[in-house]
């Protein structure tokens, strides 16, 4: 009986720690899974989480925190940078400081600055002497509570007239020289009365200074007095309205739309310089679709248009409107570009147009009809125009104002002045015409461009 009782309490031992050690490794493997489970959990969390984040706004209007290299906006932001580094062989510079979208920009009537307005709420005076030169002088004007959709300088150069987006109405700012003749600062001297009930799409001031013109979308031209009083208002009959101008002469205003013709106004004053009446001078008349825009030569001689139906048209506006005359096509082109609206410029002597579409920029000669050359891949283009002298092109991309040298310009020169050559011509008109020639040739071979046939 000792015996089989020791056996058994020995027994009774050695189970005890079998069971026990079994109960221990039980409980450590389960611990165990438990914590890569846990472990998986968290990674499988943060994953998930880091692939759905959104970019976080910031409550400034103008910033934004975008996680780096995640979403959709990061990309867009390389995109614009990408844009902001576009060179070109053409490409003299840029006019670097808004920090927004730039939406409009105008020379004042001698060329020597620009204004220039964008999304980030400030117009800015650029001194533009010299096109070409690295440092440019600016004066920043910050326009409270609103920001400018266009903006035209007086023809004076004393003062510049913006529209304002949120209060869609004009307001005209007193600029003060420095003694050197650039500008020190701007006040708000006029506010005029919000009279459009749509975004306007033109505004401008006439070269005379006896006149301002706005138009909305929804067919309102309107003539101002400079002290903010209408004198005349024109329904444009277009369907909706997609740009209006006023002629470099003063003499004229006209506007484009949804309907194929383009209607240009004449606004009479009398010789005394009063208001008259605004009566219809004469259509733009051929297209098959709505005139995107159009644009002046810089003595209103000639204009072009630019339409949903892939046409650019040229026409000799030189005319006796008074006695029945219409104006005279001189050229329509198929372009090939008419998915999206685009704007253009005529070059002072006529004899280049440039038009934007989507993300390009097309040169073409106005003596021959062709296109001469098209840089891709400029972004998108929100306005455009010639120097007073056309020897650059401004172009607004983004938050910068890219400066073009006009190349084309020298190859249409030369093809212009040998036209005239074939005809009879006097020595000295023919020794002009030949200098032409040898000096475009000479700066096209300086640049290694090519040269025309």
């Amino acid at each position: 009986m000792e015996f089989f009782g020791e056996r058994s309490v020995d027994l009774v031992v050695v189970v005890s720690f079998v069971l026990g050690g079994l109960v221990i490794l039980v409980a450590f493997i389960f611990l165990r899974t438990g914590t890569q489970k846990n472990k998986y959990v968290r990674d499988r969390k943060s994953h998930v989480e880091s692939e759905n984040s959104e970019p976080v706004t910031s409550t400034s209007a103008n910033s934004q925190l975008i996680p780096p290299g995640g979403g959709k906006r990061a990309k867009n932001k390389k995109r614009r940078e990408a844009q902001q580094e576009f060179t070109h062989s053409w490409m003299v510079g840029a006019l670097k400081g808004h920090t927004g979208p730039v939406l409009d920009m105008n020379f004042s009537s001698d060329g020597k600055f620009l204004a220039s307005c964008a999304e980030d709420r400030t117009v800015h005076i650029w001194c533009t002497k010299d096109l070409t030169a690295k440092e440019k002088k600016s004066l920043r004007v910050n326009i409270d509570y609103d920001l400018a959709t266009n903006v035209r300088v007086s023809p004076d150069g004393k003062a510049f007239i913006i529209h304002k987006s949120l209060g869609n109405n004009i307001e005209v700012y007193g600029l003060k020289k420095k003694t050197n003749g650039f500008f020190v600062s701007a006040r708000s001297v006029v506010d005029f009365t919000k009279k459009h009930d749509e975004d306007i799409v033109g505004m401008d001031i006439a070269c005379n200074g006896r006149f301002i013109m706005t138009c909305s979308k929804k067919n309102d031209l309107i003539i101002w007095d400079l002290k903010g009083e209408i004198i005349a208002t024109v329904d444009t009959y277009l369907g909706s309205t997609y740009a209006a101008k006023i002629s470099p002469c003063g003499r004229f205003v006209a506007a484009s739309g949804f309907t194929p013709d383009v209607k240009v106004w004449e606004v009479g004053f009398t010789k005394a310089g009063d208001f008259k009446q605004v009566g219809k001078a004469f259509d733009l008349a051929g297209h098959s679709s709505g005139v995107y825009d159009f644009d002046f030569r810089a003595d209103s001689s000639q204009m072009v248009t630019f339409s949903k139906d892939g046409t650019y048209k040229f026409y000799d506006t030189k005319i006796e409107f008074e006695k029945g005359e219409d104006p005279r096509l001189l050229l329509s082109v198929v372009t090939g570009e008419n998915k999206t609206p685009g704007k253009v410029a005529l070059s002072p002597n006529g004899e280049v147009l440039a038009i934007s579409h989507d993300t390009s920029l097309s040169f073409f000669s106005t003596i021959s009809g062709k296109i001469d050359t098209t840089i891709e891949d400029l972004g998108f283009v929100s306005c455009l125009t010639f120097d007073a002298s056309g020897e650059f092109l401004l172009v607004g991309v983004a938050k910068q104002i890219k400066i073009f040298r006009n190349v084309t310009g020298y190859r249409v020169a030369i093809e212009s002045a040998k036209r005239k050559l074939e005809q009879k011509q006097s020595s000295a008109t023919k020794e002009r015409l030949e200098k032409i020639i040898a000096d475009s040739t000479k700066f096209l071979e300086m640049m290694g461009e090519r040269l025309p046939r």
